[in-house]
């Protein structure tokens, strides 16, 4: 039997599952399915493949996105150092480049020695030390057998992934350059703007349009931040006006006015080759893309690199099969990513560390880990393990699952998160702190 751990899935958990142990002189194995197997969201064999979006959300420091990506920084995640080195413009959201951030792990796993990746699918849960960071869209093999192993019923719900076009075939004589509050010919953004009439025949196509996954979704069926964009504007006309389609903040270069609607893209790529539709995430066939997204002005003879994708995730009723650790009770394994029900880019890498921090816990007979509250990852780990929840649903990180503060002063929303923040940020760096033989250089 492997002395090591065995990791299984090359994504964003299982990679920096994988170089959190190996640099605190753990053997690793990765295993990775792809290319032998894909998936139907994958578009590569790369490793930590960003499937969906390439942001991982918002840098602000009054965000809760933004306070996670720095309890991340403070505990030493690998991947988080990739993102920021592969960062490109996106105004006060971390984007990276695809490519970039891919290499940038794979060179870090490849520079670690006590890691040996190995390209096979995985069908039955291995003997031994185990973290299972197969993603929510693993093999049906491998999902029977976690979920045999869990005891517990399958969950599942859609996501979706937005289109991504060719930056060559837009008209830049219609779209403009600016971030939302900020001057003309400056930011981040491409945007197209739409008037009102404009808008609505786009909302009449939207809507009308051919699906691929033929069915009328409820809303418990779809993941909140990833829903289609058809779906949002089937619930009202002016529905994705508040949304994705927010003119909020924007100039129209063209009337020197608020536009009545608009699309933002946002670039993939350093060199700005190719832009995604920010929040057209969509269920639409292939065809039926290529005409109505081609109705915004500015992207008529728009050439699609990719087009967006639909797709059903699978994750476990985390809070009734797992412990507070991540772990299958009375069982060497343990569970990490989406398929636990922590969703996002940075809350996959949150539980792939997690996972890691508790595994060379179990190994070196350790106090396992026991973030506070106050954190927003100790939340996050906090709502995923309580045996209260009932009807436990995917979470991003968000300040709705942090305790309230307790000096009982009345603040404005802003002023709040700041709180927020600052106290979590103080409590965090106090455990790490005590938690030398977890984080200090002898652990590593």
């Amino acid at each position: 039997m492997f002395d090591g751990v065995i990791v299984i899935g090359g994504g964003l958990a299982g990679c920096e599952c994988a170089l959190q142990l190996a640099d605190r002189g753990i053997r690793v194995r990765l295993y990775e399915m792809r290319p032998l197997v894909s998936s139907p969201a994958h578009h590569s064999d790369h490793l930590a493949e960003l499937v969906c979006s390439n942001s991982f959300k918002s840098t602000r420091y009054d965000s809760a996105a933004g306070m996670l990506k720095r309890e991340l920084r403070a505990m030493g995640s690998v991947l988080m150092d990739c993102a920021d080195r592969a960062a490109v413009p996106a105004g006060g959201a971390l984007a990276v480049d695809r490519g970039l951030f891919s290499r940038y792990v794979e060179e870090a796993i490849a520079s670690r020695s006590n890691i040996e990746v190995i390209r096979q699918e995985v069908t039955a849960i291995p003997e031994g030390r185990v973290v299972i960071a197969a993603g929510p869209l693993c093999s049906p093999s491998l999902s029977e057998a976690v979920l045999g192993l869990v005891g517990g019923e399958s969950l599942s719900f859609y996501d979706a992934a937005a289109p991504i076009v060719d930056a060559a075939t837009l008209d830049m004589d219609v779209l403009f350059s600016q971030s939302r509050y900020e001057e003309q010919g400056s930011g981040d953004y491409l945007n197209a703007t739409l008037s009102r009439e404009e808008y609505d025949a786009f909302i009449d196509g939207l809507v009308g349009a051919e699906r691929v996954i033929l069915k009328d979704f409820e809303r418990r069926d779809l993941f909140q931040a990833c829903q289609p964009a058809e779906e949002v504007a089937r619930t009202g006309k002016d529905a994705i006006r508040f949304g994705a389609m927010k003119p909020v903040g924007l100039i129209d270069p063209r009337t020197g006015k608020r536009p009545w609607a608009a699309v933002q893209l946002r670039a993939e790529n350093a060199e700005h080759t190719a832009y995604n539709l920010v929040g057209f995430q969509t269920n639409l066939t292939f065809g039926e893309q290529k005409r109505v997204f081609r109705m915004i002005p500015g992207l008529e003879n728009a050439e699609f690199f990719r087009y967006g994708v639909m797709h059903r995730n699978t994750f476990v009723d985390a809070p009734h099969v797992l412990d507070r650790s991540f772990a299958v009770p009375g069982t060497t394994v343990r569970l990490a990513g989406q398929i636990t029900g922590t969703e996002g880019y940075t809350e996959a890498v949150a539980s792939g560390l997690l996972a890691a921090l508790n595994t060379f816990a179990d190994m070196r007979g350790l106090d396992h880990v026991s973030l506070p509250d106050t954190s927003v990852f100790g939340a996050l780990v906090s709502y995923a393990t309580d045996p209260a929840c009932l009807d436990y649903q995917p979470m991003h990180v968000n300040f709705g699952i942090i305790p309230p503060l307790e000096d009982g002063k009345r603040r404005s929303k802003r002023d709040r998160y700041t709180a927020y923040a600052d106290r979590g940020g103080r409590d965090l760096q106090a455990y790490i702190a005590s938690r030398v033989d977890l984080f200090g250089l002898d652990a590593r």
